[in-house]
């Protein structure tokens, strides 16, 4: 089972067990990660998921579909970076193993 590993803006580490097929938006909710809200279930339009991949990960990820990139835009409450990302709409796969994401200051 891949891990997910949610770094908070004061330096802690929270790593997840992420289903395969599973976003790292419904891992955190399910598994209680502060700073990851999911408001609207997963389906990429309240911005309430927001993260910034790792650069580590980030090649692997990859970036933003076109309206991911629109929510992002008009509805990520924290500062946008070239790493950010919408939880909701990476999923989780084997070659995935140890994401690192960092939870911006709100959502």
């Amino acid at each position: 089972m891949p891990k997910v590993v949610f770094i908070a803006l004061d330096g802690v580490q929270r790593v997840v067990d992420a289903h395969p097929g599973e976003s790292v938006m419904a891992a955190a909710v399910r598994s209680g990660v502060p700073g990851i809200v999911g408001e609207c279930g997963g389906n990429c339009s309240c911005a309430t998921c927001h993260i910034y991949v790792d650069e580590e990960f980030a090649v692997y990820v990859g970036g933003p579909e076109e309206m991911e990139e629109d929510v992002l835009e008009l509805g990520a409450a924290a500062e946008r970076r070239e790493s950010s990302r919408l939880s909701c709409q990476i999923t989780m796969i084997e070659s995935l193993d140890g994401l690192i994401v960092h939870i911006p200051e709100e959502q």
